[in-house]
Formats: C-alpha cells, structure tokens, sequence
C-alpha cells in the first residue's frame, strides 16, 4: 500500500508538471503571467485570512473565473499555483500536489464547460461552483485514502468518502457566495483586458 502511496503521489506531482511544461510551451509574455501572478496571490491570501472557516475560501471561485475567461492551461496553472502558495503559510506536505492536481482540474473543466454558451450565465457557473467543491474533495481525498496503508479497504474507502461530505458541501456552499460576488466584476476586468491589451487572449481557447 505504501507503493500506492508513492505511485499516486508521483501521477498527482507529474500531472501538475505536465500542464506547467504545456504552458510554458506557449512562451506566455510578461503580460500574460502577471495577471495570473496577481489572481495566485489575491486567492492565497484568500485562503489564508479565512482559514478559519472550514473549507470557505475565495480559491475555488477565483480559479473557476479563470479558467472560464482564460482558458484550460491558465486555470489550470492558477489552480495549482493556489494550493503550492497558500501552503507555504498553511503547511506544505505530501497532500500538496493532489490539492494542486484538485484546484488545477476545476480549472480545466470550467474552461471546458465555458464553450457551452449557457455556462457563463451566472447560475450555471454558480452550479459548478457547487459541484467544484466535491470534485477537489475527491481529489484530495485520494491523499487521506492512500494514507490509511494496510487498513485500506472498500468500506474504508466509503467511510472516508461519505464522511467527507458535509465538508464538500460546505465548500461549494462558499464558492456560490464568492461567485456571485466576484463573478462578474472579475470576469469583465479579464475580458477587458483580453480586449484591450490581449492579455491570455491567445490561451482562451487552450
């Protein structure tokens, strides 16, 4: 089981190098990252004045806008970049790069949802707010899961999952309330920018 440990430590770690070598790939300017450097920070910050407040944190929310405005690559990296940040105030560990692979995937799938065009009416996007909140306490848990060793089992794995519910819930609770107050005034800045400067304009569809 510690093989197992490792393995899905690696494929979480690998996962997250693999989108940074494809946004690297783009060869983003300084204008593209900085605006990405400045949303990471923001959210981190988020993360760590609210931390106090079980599973309520602006990161989900702010990831989510990213991804829907700036495409998979971005959100992605914002995403990832959160969870490495934020821990450095709140504690690194081995549970580090599945939170990375956990933020960076609702990002991804919110830029994939953005080409529907009913997503970006605001109950959509809130409703994947909600859902986004079970799909990073999947991911993460996987860590809690794996760290069980030798005790591992089925009715294990149920238990860890059904007990982590009211926590999922509670965070997709908080991303409804920080889209609705971040949605809008979030997005149109980044689409203003993308309009007037082509700020990750070239990654909107990636």
């Amino acid at each position: 089981m510690r093989l197992a440990l490792i393995v899905s430590f690696l494929l979480a770690g690998g996962a997250c190098l693999l989108f940074f070598f494809s946004f690297e790939r783009r060869k983003p300017s300084v204008k593209d990252i900085l605006p990405v450097v400045v949303m990471v920070a923001v959210a981190s910050a988020g993360r760590v004045v609210f931390n106090f407040l079980p599973q309520i944190q602006p990161v989900t929310a702010i990831v989510i806008i990213m991804g829907v405005y700036c495409g998979k690559q971005t959100g992605f990296l914002t995403g990832s970049l959160c969870a490495l940040v934020s821990n450095l105030f709140l504690g690194q560990g081995p549970w580090t790069p599945f939170q990375m692979l956990a933020w960076g995937l609702v990002g991804v799938l919110a830029a994939v949802l953005a080409k529907a065009p009913f997503f970006r009416r605001a109950w959509a996007v809130c409703a994947y707010g909600f859902l986004a909140g079970f799909l990073y306490g999947a991911v993460t848990d996987l860590w809690t899961i794996m760290a069980m060793g030798e005790s591992l089992s089925w009715p294990l794995v149920f238990t860890a999952y059904a007990a982590a519910v009211p926590f999922n819930v509670l965070h997709g609770m908080g991303n409804i309330v920080f889209l609705m107050l971040l949605y809008r005034p979030l997005g149109g800045k980044l689409k203003r920018m993308q309009e007037k400067f082509g700020v990750l304009a070239s990654g909107k569809n990636t």
